[in-house]
């Protein structure tokens, strides 16, 4: 029987997922925990100490449920990293991405290396929390104490198995690696002040990391492990958990960011391409994510939150149904949602600044969000046709947006163009894929993707004609 470990944890919640693959797919949530990050003197911090416990905890649940043998996989969020001393001890939790400290320091990089030569190097979309800018902001003394720099998943394989290790889908979102030379850049590096031995080195996706530390053993009962380099980066996990078979199709993974992009076997880095801001992130087995990093979920998450998350998604979903759509347009990528104090107060705010329609109850302001959403998915389709110079024909909608009907049929209708949803689970099965094709059950992606779609319900949406275009005349550029 073959048993596969996904270690899956996202901003705000983690899980290890039991995969037994002996006939089809059958996936088992073992163990769930909260994730988040909070104040801690001046910065905003993650609490990784405490997600080791978590991931423990759920490796002995494996072993409870009878499995002595498995792979084990490790995805979470990019860009945030753990300091480390010469024993291999946190100098600090890490802090996270959406702490202030980074606002307004990409234009002092950019004094020093150029925007247009940071661009060519990397490939990588400027967003103010890439690592390059958070190490940019870093104390000089603690980063002088650091012996080591791991990024999030790669801390946590660490601490499973000794191994120190870059694995490259989530390292090259820190905007230091060259895509030519498929290395740390030293230009980049010179400008933060970093040297090169304070990184691990590289791993491809797919390679073996190493088995669980022996010593782990005599605090916890675990099952025998290996550790293999999925595609750390859950956006990479999710993208092979895509389950495309045709061609010229696009992605939209949704969860708390949308990524939405196309799969390349070569980076794209035109002119054109820098001045949309896309991304070239690495994909697994040395494909590239050509995409878009932009808000997603975040709104909602942050709405519950306010209400005091009296309402399921579902149920607010629900009443957002009773309310038209497109009645307002706002900017949700705007630095102003990025970690406000009241997510409600702020759209409200933007709304009545500019002299809109304010929307008040829960259906207005879940409606509001979602054809924003849908609107800059519309947007950033036509900007993928015209960078690739390609007509694409369909969109595949994964991660835990892709539950979200109302979602799925508005994006449907504005682009025009067929929606696939699902699997919600892509970034999970994305890292089991990796895992089964390194243990040889699965030949390549190509047999992982034609296997995928054998084994998951998705569900489609066709375009639609929206009944009102004049009202949607404001939102020309867009629709």
């Amino acid at each position: 029987m073959a048993y596969h470990v996904a270690i899956d944890i996202g901003a705000s919640s983690g899980r290890v997922i039991l995969a037994d693959t002996t006939e089809g797919l059958r996936l088992t949530e073992l163990h769930r925990f909260k994730n988040g990050f909070t104040k801690v003197g001046e910065h905003d911090r993650w609490n990784v100490t405490r997600l080791v416990t978590e991931i423990l905890s759920g490796l002995e649940k494996v072993k409870a449920a009878g499995i002595e043998t498995c792979t084990v996989g490790i995805d979470t969020w990019a860009v945030d990293y753990c300091l480390l001393d010469d024993q291999g001890n946190l100098l600090a939790e890490p802090i996270a991405y959406r702490d202030a400290r980074t606002q307004g320091l990409m234009e002092q990089v950019f004094e020093t290396i150029p925007k247009e030569i940071v661009y060519e190097k990397t490939g990588i979309q400027f967003l103010n929390f890439n690592t390059l800018y958070q190490l940019f902001a870093e104390d000089k003394d603690m980063l002088g104490q650091a012996q080591d720099i791991l990024l999030i998943p790669d801390y946590i394989a660490y601490h499973l198995t000794g191994k120190k290790v870059g694995e490259v889908t989530n390292v090259s979102t820190t905007q230091y690696l060259n895509i030519h030379s498929r290395d740390y850049d030293k230009d980049l590096l010179n400008v933060v002040g970093l040297s090169r031995d304070k990184l691990p080195e590289l791993m491809e996706t797919g390679q073996v990391i190493g088995e669980l530390r022996p010593e782990l053993y005599e605090s916890y009962d675990l099952p025998q492990a290996t550790v293999i380099a999925v595609a750390t980066h859950d956006t990479g996990s999710a993208v092979v958990g895509v389950p495309a078979t045709t061609e010229n199709w696009a992605y939209l993974s949704s969860g708390t960011w949308s990524l939405i992009g196309v799969e390349n076997a070569q980076p794209i880095t035109s002119q054109a391409a820098f001045e949309e801001n896309y991304t070239n992130e690495w994909g697994a087995y040395k494909t590239y994510r050509f995409l878009k990093n932009i808000t997603g979920m975040w709104a909602i998450q942050e709405i519950a939150r306010m209400l005091d998350n009296r309402y399921s998604f579902a149920e607010m979903a629900e009443q957002a149904y009773q309310v038209e759509p497109f009645l307002q347009y706002i900017n949700l990528n705007d630095d102003r949602f990025t970690n406000p104090d009241n997510m409600i107060e702020e759209i409200q705010a933007a709304c009545r600044e500019s002299n809109q329609i304010v929307p008040e109850s829960v259906g207005e302001l879940v409606m509001c969000v979602y054809s924003n959403l849908a609107l800059a998915y519309a947007h950033e389709w036509k900007v993928l046709e015209s960078l690739t110079g390609k007509e694409l024909e369909v969109l595949h909608i994964v991660g835990g947006g892709s539950n979200v009907k109302l979602l799925n049929q508005l994006t449907a209708d504005l682009i025009g163009k067929p929606v696939i949803a699902g699997p919600g689970e892509a970034t999970a099965i994305g890292n089991i894929m990796v895992q089964m094709i390194a243990s040889g059950e699965l030949k390549d992606l190509v047999e992982a993707r034609a296997w995928l779609a054998k084994n998951q319900r998705l569900e489609g949406f066709e375009p639609q004609a929206i009944a009102d275009r004049d009202h949607l005349k404001k939102y020309q550029k867009i629709v």
